[in-house]
This record gives structure tokens, C-alpha cells and sequence, in this order.
């Protein structure tokens, strides 16, 4: 990059900000990592199965990482479809873990419930069946497992750091498993609000904004930690450098398409040429955007870490209609935990 540019860019700061296991793997062009890929409904489900050599190279802890893609949740149909799905994942990850049914759980909502785009634990917490009360009044019917749940909030505001207040609530109410939510940050405007990732190998509170704290993990507590999580934020650099990537994008496809007679009928704005077959051509791309135009994806957010940190200007960014959505979010996640834990549950 430093021949094309004419200069040397300083990255021993730079990496790329993203909590996804499969952006990383595929960030780095990490190989031989053995994943599992199926559609269901239209709905993408990667299983990776991450060891530990190809973990510390992408600063992941070995384990099962599963990746759920979808288009929209605010559509009722498609919310009940994803939540099936990622309640059926759920319980896969419950049986790698040997969980059995009768094994009390330990939700905890992690998250500022003041900052939509950091709410999705607390308002996940909200949707939880809590039956532990039942069973200390001896009234747990069959079917149902004993639960508990909660909401600790943020070190900023209690003075507590997290992962100590979780041991706490473990010490005192002794579950079999832990079951943690957080909102995370992704590396890709397209899976933002669109992906959730669960993991057997626990989390680091406040990762996705680059304020990472002590780990909420199987090592720390001695019992399973299944971590749940949905980016909700992306920053600057990966918006400005996916905005290049889709400019080069619709650049190309317009020059391939815009004499075929189907295309006249059809405004140019309306087309979706992101679904459609395009092989990448640097030509278009210098043509289009000069010598940016011949960087390839990483050197565009290398140069954009350049422009963008020292000014201050890397912001984090949500969707606007982040509040509806994230409303739709943990009912997807808190309804499908439900589903999961307790058999009596049917839909």
C-alpha cells in the first residue's frame, strides 16, 4: 500500500473493530477452520467450530460459534421464523454442553438500558419466563425449568465491575449454566441488526465499544457460560470503507446491464445490485475512484484509520430506527430462550 499511496500508513493501532467470529476468520483469511453451512427459510446459520490454534489468531477463544443471518425481524412472520431458528441453535449448544433439563439457568442482561443500542440485555431480561419463585413456593409445573434472571447495568453507574457482580449472583442462587446477552459491533453495515452469534466460550463485557473488562467465561465460574449477542453499532471507517466497496460495486454492474432491454423498464435506484453475480474489476474501480480505486478492502480501512482517529471523527453508529428494532431483537432472543429452557413451551 505504502507504493500506491506514496507513503507509509502507522497500523500498529488498527484493527479492525468487529465482535463477530466469522468476520474475523474472514477479515483475516484464516484456513482450515472447519464450519458448517446451512439455509433455513431463507435464514443463514454458520456453525464454526474454532481451535485453538486459529483462535489466537484472530483473538477469539477456541469453541462452538454460531452464526444467524437474516434480512428483517420486523416482519412477524420472519421474527417467529428467526426466533425458531436461533432457538433450535440454542439448544444444540445446550447439549454440546451437557445442560440437562432439569438444570437451573442464570440469564443476565448485560447492557445500559438508557442507550437503545446498548439496551438489547435489559430489554431481553424483560421477555424472560422467571419460574424461580414458583419453585421455592413448591408450584413449578412440569415442563418447566428454574430460571432466574438479571439486569446488573453498567460498571459506569454501579461501581461494580461486572464479571464480579455475575459470581456474586452465581455464589448466592448456584445455577448449572449462565446464559449472558450483550449488544456487540460488527465489521459489516450489512449484519448490523441483521446477525446473532451464540458461543460456548463466554464474553467480554464492553468489547463492542472497544472498552473491554474482565471476561464472563466457563473458567472464571466453573459452570458453562453460553454467550448471546447482536451487533448493533458499526463505526465510521467500516461505513465509509463499505460505501466505497458499494460504489465500486454499482459502478460495475451499471456498465454491464444498463444496454441489456429488461433494465429500461427499471429506474436505476431500484435496482438491487447488491443480489446480483458481479466479478470485482480493479479497472472499473480506478476509473471510478483513482487510486483508492486500486486498494483492496483492508488497505481502504487502513487509509480510513489514518484519516478519520486522529480527528476524532471513528464514531460508533446505529441505525435510526434502532429503538423498533431492537424492541423486535430481544423479542427474538428472550421468546427464543424461553422455547429453549422449558419444554412446555410450544411457540
Amino acid at each position: 500500500m505504502g507504493d500506491k499511496m506514496k507513503h507509509e500508513v502507522d497500523l500498529k493501532n488498527y484493527t479492525i473493530r468487529t465482535d463477530l467470529a466469522l468476520e474475523s476468520i474472514e477479515n483475516n483469511s484464516i484456513e482450515k477452520v472447519k464450519q458448517e453451512f446451512e439455509t433455513i427459510n431463507e435464514v443463514k446459520v454458520t456453525t464454526t467450530y474454532l481451535d485453538e490454534q486459529n483462535g489466537k489468531k484472530i483473538a477469539k477463544k477456541s469453541g462452538i460459534y454460531i452464526t444467524i443471518e437474516f434480512e428483517d425481524v420486523t416482519d412477524h412472520d420472519n421474527l417467529l421464523n428467526v426466533k425458531e431458528i436461533f432457538s433450535n441453535k440454542l439448544k444444540f449448544i445446550l447439549e454440546k454442553e451437557h445442560i440437562k433439563e432439569n438444570d437451573m439457568g442464570l440469564i443476565i442482561g448485560l447492557g445500559n438500558e438508557n442507550s437503545t443500542p446498548d439496551a438489547l440485555g435489559p430489554l431481553t431480561i424483560d421477555k424472560i419466563i422467571v419460574t424461580n419463585p414458583l419453585y421455592l413456593y413448591g408450584e413449578l409445573e412440569e415442563g418447566y425449568r428454574r430460571v432466574c434472571a438479571i439486569s446488573p447495568g453498567v460498571t459506569g453507574e454501579t461501581g461494580i465491575e461486572t464479571s464480579d457482580f455475575i459470581k456474586y449472583m452465581i455464589d448466592c442462587v448456584k445455577p448449572q449454566f449462565v446464559i449472558v446477552i450483550d449488544a456487540l459491533a460488527s465489521g459489516s453495515i450489512e449484519r448490523v441488526n441483521r446477525t446473532i452469534q451464540m458461543t460456548d466460550t463466554g464474553i467480554a463485557p464492553g468489547s463492542g465499544i472497544g472498552n473491554k473488562r474482565k471476561e464472563v467465561s466457563k473458567e472464571l465460574y466453573g459452570i458453562p457460560v453460553i454467550a448471546i449477542g447482536i451487533p448493533t453499532v458499526v463505526d465510521a471507517i467500516t461505513i465509509v470503507a463499505d460505501t466505497i466497496k458499494y460504489m465500486q460495486k454499482q459502478y460495475t454492474y451499471s456498465k454491464q446491464n444498463h444496454n441489456q432491454p429488461k433494465n429500461k423498464l427499471i429506474l436505476s435506484y431500484q435496482s438491487n445490485y447488491l443480489k446480483a453475480k458481479i466479478e470485482e474489476n480493479k479497472e472499473d474501480n480506478k476509473q471510478l475512484l483513482g487510486l483508492v480505486g486500486g486498494l483492496d478492502d483492508v488497505e481502504i480501512k487502513q487509509l480510513l484509520f489514518e484519516v478519520l482517529t486522529p480527528i476524532g471523527y471513528n464514531f460508533m453508529v446505529t441505525p435510526k430506527e434502532v429503538d423498533f428494532v431492537m424492541e423486535k431483537l430481544s423479542e427474538v432472543i428472550g421468546e427464543g430462550i424461553n422455547l429453549a429452557l422449558h419444554k412446555a413451551i410450544k411457540d
